[in-house]
């Protein structure tokens, strides 16, 4: 287990999530998780937050560090969700559970109002656009609620759900991030 990221802030501020490779996986960088963190910083505290394509659990993680109330992580590969696990245990968390499955599974199924969800999949998987509006359609999302995107500085984010805002938009290399707010659609 060569691998590390630091949490950057709230109760386990310092402390390191440890894991193993796994293709494609890339942990959101430490300056863009404190950027992100800052533009929500009035909003996760005693939230409940859905971290999609979880990966390193780096954005759960620094989401119940800084005093989310739950959060679900969906991750599909299986040494993902044992490092996930491993890192609760190591950080004595309760407030994390980890679900091993595939989203588009997971968001197809029962659904539950989320306030923060964290959207970092794959790159150059086309699940970006797919992902958000089972999101929206499917009713995973309250209202209001903040979106966290994360994808390929390139990739055009056209056909997302109208009642869908962007609030904030930065670049670092080769990643595009924003933030957007969920409104309640008019009849």
């Amino acid at each position: 287990m060569a691998n590390k990221v630091r949490i950057i802030g709230g109760e386990w501020r310092s402390r390191l999530l440890r894991f193993e490779d796994v293709p494609g996986l890339r942990p959101t960088p430490g300056r863009v998780r404190e950027t992100l963190f800052n533009w929500l910083q009035y909003d996760i505290a005693g939230s409940r937050c859905l971290d999609l394509y979880a990966g390193s659990g780096a954005l759960g993680f620094e989401a119940a560090s800084r005093g989310a109330k739950e959060i679900v992580q969906v991750e599909s590969d299986a040494t993902a969700c044992k490092n996930l696990r491993a890192n609760a245990a190591a950080l004595g968390s309760n407030r994390n559970r980890i679900v091993e499955k595939e989203v588009e599974r997971f968001l197809s199924g029962p659904s539950d109002a989320y306030d923060v969800v964290f959207l970092d999949p794959p790159f150059a998987k086309n699940l970006v656009l797919t992902t958000c509006r089972l999101l929206e359609q499917n009713g995973w999302l309250a209202d209001p609620a903040r979106i966290y995107v994360e994808a390929e500085a390139g990739l055009a984010l056209e056909g997302l759900p109208d009642n869908w805002e962007l609030l904030k938009y930065k670049t670092a290399g080769e990643v595009a991030y924003r933030l957007f707010a969920r409104h309640l659609q008019s009849a």
